[in-house]
């Protein structure tokens, strides 16, 4: 076991709404990525985002994840979830 503390996630609230709507594969996908971001909100498919301290952009399948990293307080905020296309970044 990891003595490693995980990171707290915070959603934005509109988000679960949003997900809703998501083909029920894609809608797993990004909830699973919920659970997992709390243990390295630093791995996987990341970009920090230009201009922006502590945001980050994360691709999940054909969606981006937009979220910032406080990381005193060790808490991860997610404020968007959009479908990839050729103006998302």
């Amino acid at each position: 076991m990891s003595s490693e503390i995980n990171w707290k996630i915070e959603v934005r609230e509109r988000i679960y709404k949003d997900i809703e709507k998501f083909p029920q594969n894609d809608k797993m996908r990004i909830l699973q990525f919920f659970e997992a971001i709390s243990l390295n909100p630093f791995s996987g498919d990341i970009e920090k985002m230009k201009g922006e301290e502590n945001v980050w952009r994360r691709r999940v399948g054909a969606y981006r994840i937009f979220y910032e990293i406080l990381s005193e307080d060790r808490v991860i905020y997610i404020f968007r979830v959009e479908r990839r296309t050729s103006k998302t970044y």
